[in-house]
């Protein structure tokens, strides 16, 4: 009992040191909480919050002692033990904002690079179906191989998926196909 109440007074302590010398920043997606306490203070503040496993960096800055956080993690974790709920909560909203944000940006990065690829990909195939055509080695090749270039002309921005349904072949066949007809035509 005497451990949990000392806890609750090292947390109380802790609440009223954040509420008279505390800031706490959200902005641009980076988290950051600091103490503004006098230079002799800021190294015992430290290792008061390393003695209840957050550990703090400390720093002078323009004669004050600056104890920060700059861990997401670790500030949801002071602001939970100190019951700071609504700040909570605004963190973890911020949090979970910004990593769908980055997980959007990834998949329609990666979205526009393959499509990017698709089109410069069907463009080279175009161009080989052409060549081969106007000199007359288009005929010369297998029904498959015809029948890719053939719906590769009338749908020239279908992935191969859509084209192996469309002929009823398998994509592995389709792009066989298509690279059969790009080194033919070099």
């Amino acid at each position: 009992r005497q451990l949990l109440a000392a806890d609750r007074c090292r947390w109380a302590w802790l609440r009223g040191r954040f509420l008279a010398r505390g800031s706490l920043s959200l902005a641009n997606g980076r988290t950051h909480l600091e103490f503004i306490v006098s230079p002799e203070e800021a190294p015992v503040l430290a290792a008061r919050l390393a003695e209840l496993r957050l550990p703090a960096a400390w720093r002078l800055r323009r004669t004050r002692g600056v104890v920060t956080w700059k861990s997401g993690e670790s500030v949801g974790t002071f602001l939970r033990r100190i019951g700071a709920g609504a700040a909570l909560l605004e963190l973890e909203a911020r949090q979970v904002s910004r990593a769908l944000r980055g997980e959007l940006n990834r998949v329609l990065n990666a979205e526009s690079a393959n499509l990017q690829r698709a089109v410069a990909a069907a463009g080279r195939q175009l161009e080989a179906i052409d060549r081969l055509e106007a000199d007359g080695r288009l005929a010369a090749q297998p029904r498959v191989v015809r029948a890719v270039a053939a719906a590769r002309r009338e749908t020239p921005e279908a992935t191969l998926a859509d084209l192996a349904a469309r002929l009823e072949l398998h994509r592995s066949a389709v792009q066989r196909a298509l690279e059969r007809l790009e080194r033919l035509a070099e």
